[in-house]
């Protein structure tokens, strides 16, 4: 995997404490955005599923039927 490097803004009362409690910043902060994106994904793959949903397909029936002995 290849990284990139970023720089972000964070309260200073937040990063001083998170030092304080021995917390990997850089890996918080991955950890967060790797979070964040997946939720992201996830409310896109919902949002595209209500504008387009399921429907039956009759055209299965005779699809699945090739496989049948």
């Amino acid at each position: 995997m290849v990284m990139a490097r970023t720089t972000f803004t964070i309260d200073e009362e937040l990063i001083e404490l998170a030092r304080r409690l021995e917390v990997n910043v850089s890996s918080a902060a991955r950890n967060g955005v790797e979070a964040a994106v997946r939720a992201a994904m996830a409310q896109a793959d919902r949002d595209a599923y209500r504008r387009y949903p399921e429907e039956i397909d009759e055209a299965w029936t005779s699809a699945e039927a090739w496989g049948a002995p």
